[in-house]
């Protein structure tokens, strides 16, 4: 996947700037022990906090399945419907949503255009929205509070490696070593965002999946596709946990989202995903760690060196642009094919929101980022005064199996809370839960607390 083109959170630069892609991206180190940065962010309600600020990374953040049907009543006054983006600065029209798309979650979530059913007290949607497709919506009763052709099938970018770890991270321990050979890191695309992996040298598990979620490096993809028994496995293995999610807009076609004809997904399946993985404690904590060392090519004789490597994703670091108050993951990307795509998880006073946004068409500067920050002012101000217009599902079954031990996974139930997130921006782990019991007569979920999180502290970086 070609390196994510930033968009940043309100009040964030307004010049188009559009990354180049690049290689040689490094991440690293275990996430109790990762260096961090803090940066300055936005409070919820598009009002800003200035100056620098400790900031507690929502890493504790672990989502339950919803189980509920849809909530599909009549609208009143009724789904508003919009039209798509206008003609590009180029004059060429965008391409048009199909007019029947998929209706899983809800007969609503299946049409084009905006769909969303105001209450009372219920603020308006951002005007300033030009995403192709997104979605907003609670994590962890999984109502849609609104929607944007939800369904329609667009390139996903790297936001479909939220799928690949999903995958494929609770299958090797974190502890394990793999020496590079030059096989692995065969079939990587032209332009491949990359960490910085050199064959012949010997890395972690741990470091790689870093490499994956801070630089969404196709290096550490490729590397830890071979170990899972090659690309082409990789690829089934996805495809198959996609389809159990009921992700039923993905087809899977490079398990790094590199454009590939015939690989697409959907804002909803985006989020299912990533709704998904926060169930797995490695999987929060790699997309909540702001910055990492990483390990540099192993050279005989000499002392084996690190660098720096930095999280892509805007609205948790503040790079270029102030980051968004309580974001605590999850992952962007960008390629020629797809523009850019991000998913987010973001908490205030105890409520947990997930957006996604596809392919913005303003020619904004850092405008998925923007785009995804406006929809979360507006989720955490209308959650509570809107009707949901549909449901993130659950898996097939109702629930998914429990983690691998060593902190990687979670049941379906497993539900982690932060307290804290006062005006003051700090946030408290306070635990993680799993081992949900699926009460199947009931529909619902029983869930049991563990052990608290290791704390995540970003302090501001030295100029």
């Amino acid at each position: 996947m070609r390196s994510g083109s930033g968009t940043g959170p309100i009040g964030s630069s307004r010049s188009a700037r559009r990354e180049a892609p690049s290689s040689g991206q490094g991440g690293g180190g275990t996430f109790t022990s990762v260096p961090t940065t803090t940066s300055h962010f936005t409070r919820y309600s598009a009002t800003r906090r200035r100056g620098a600020a400790a900031l507690l990374a929502g890493a504790s953040l672990l989502l339950p399945l919803a189980t509920a049907a849809p909530a599909l009543a009549a609208p009143a006054p009724g789904p508003a419907a919009s039209k798509s983006p206008g003609a590009d600065a180029k004059g060429k029209p965008p391409i048009q949503p199909p007019a029947h798309m998929s209706t899983v979650g809800g007969e609503l979530l299946g049409k084009p255009g905006t769909q969303v059913q105001l209450g009372p007290g219920a603020p308006d949607l951002p005007k300033e929205l030009s995403g192709n497709s997104w979605i907003v919506a609670d994590a962890e009763s999984g109502d849609v509070l609104a929607a944007h052709n939800a369904h329609w099938k667009l390139p996903p970018a790297s936001t479909l490696k939220m799928l690949f770890a999903d995958t494929v991270l609770p299958k090797f321990p974190k502890d394990k070593e793999h020496k590079v050979a030059p096989a692995d890191l065969e079939g990587m695309g032209e332009g491949s965002s990359q960490v910085g992996i050199k064959e012949g040298s010997t890395y972690s598990v741990h470091d790689m999946w870093l490499g994956v979620f801070l630089k969404s490096g196709n290096d550490a993809v490729h590397v830890l596709s071979a170990m899972n028994g090659g690309a082409s496995q990789t690829v089934q293995d996805m495809q198959a946990h996609a389809d159990a999610l009921q992700a039923r807009d993905t087809h899977v076609i490079t398990p790094d989202g590199y454009d590939a004809e015939g690989q697409v997904s959907s804002a909803y399946d985006l989020t299912l995903f990533a709704r998904s993985g926060l169930q797995k404690a490695d999987f929060r904590e790699y997309c909540a760690t702001a910055t990492a060392q990483f390990p540099a090519e192993e050279k005989k004789g000499k002392k084996r060196e690190t660098f720096a490597i930095q999280n892509t994703n805007r609205l948790l670091t503040g790079q270029g642009v102030p980051a968004y108050k309580g974001m605590a993951g999850v992952k962007n990307g960008f390629t020629t094919n797809a523009g850019n795509t991000f998913t987010g998880v973001a908490q205030h006073d105890g409520r947990k929101l997930l957006v996604t946004v596809m392919n913005p068409q303003s020619n904004e500067g850092y405008d998925v980022y923007k785009e995804s920050a406006r929809l979360l002012d507006w989720g955490f101000e209308a959650a509570g005064h809107v009707k949901p217009v549909g449901v993130l599902v659950p898996p097939e079954g109702g629930t998914d199996k429990p983690g691998a031990d060593g902190g990687q996974g979670g049941g379906a139930g497993a539900q982690a809370s932060a307290a804290g997130g006062g005006d003051d921006g700090m946030w408290t782990a306070v635990g993680i839960t799993a081992g949900a019991l699926v009460a199947l007569a009931a529909a619902g979920f029983v869930v049991h607390r563990r052990h608290p999180l290791p704390e995540l502290v970003r302090r501001r970086p030295k100029e």
